[in-house]
């Protein structure tokens, strides 16, 4: 009976790309997927990461959500037409279940909520496509009103596409108490 390779030998020589506008967080990852054998080609913001991607595509990509130059979701659309069987892996501090159920829709192959260590993103890549993610938490807790509320008011963000003024108008809030709200 033959076993399964480990994580090093299934990896050895790919290349991934890492996306983050964090210079440290992108610094510290980049070193520790280094380590475990990945060619890594850091990322600064989107338009360097479809410059580098366009040139030559990579095997895996860990990209940043919101970055100050784009958008993650379109990069996540771009990396998938240049290479359809790319895995990649969305990360961001922005957490939402509305969020990660777009990263996913958009063809997303994992998404994890900042900060995540080296180990997390290596566990994402090598998720088992078949498990629906929500499969993967094994208690299925409920979550406080807090965390409802935040939710809600990111599900709406996300629906008036950032705009700080229509979500707080949606919301009944005034955009200053918003942008309190956000900043907490």
């Amino acid at each position: 009976m033959s076993e399964r390779p480990t994580f090093l030998e299934s990896v050895s020589g790919l290349r991934i790309l890492i996306v983050d506008d964090d210079d440290v967080l992108r610094e510290r990852m980049a070193r520790a997927l280094a380590r475990r054998g990945l060619r890594v080609e850091p990322a600064a913001g989107v338009v360097q990461a479809e410059a580098l991607a366009t040139a030559s595509p990579p095997d895996l990509a860990l990209v940043d959500l919101r970055m100050p130059d784009g958008d993650g979701l379109q990069l996540l659309r771009t990396l998938l037409t240049l290479k359809p069987d790319m895995r990649v892996v969305m990360l961001t501090g922005y957490g939402s279940i509305a969020t990660a159920i777009d990263a996913v829709r958009a063809g997303a192959w994992h998404y994890l909520p900042k900060p995540a260590d080296a180990g997390e993103v290596v566990a994402a890549f090598l998720r088992d496509p078949d498990t629906p993610l929500a499969a993967e938490d094994d208690v299925a807790e409920t979550p406080s009103l807090a965390r409802a509320e935040w939710e809600h008011v990111q599900r709406v963000l996300s629906e008036c596409e950032g705009n700080i003024s229509e979500a707080a108008r949606r919301l009944g809030l005034h955009r200053r108490s918003l942008q309190r709200k956000l900043q907490k």
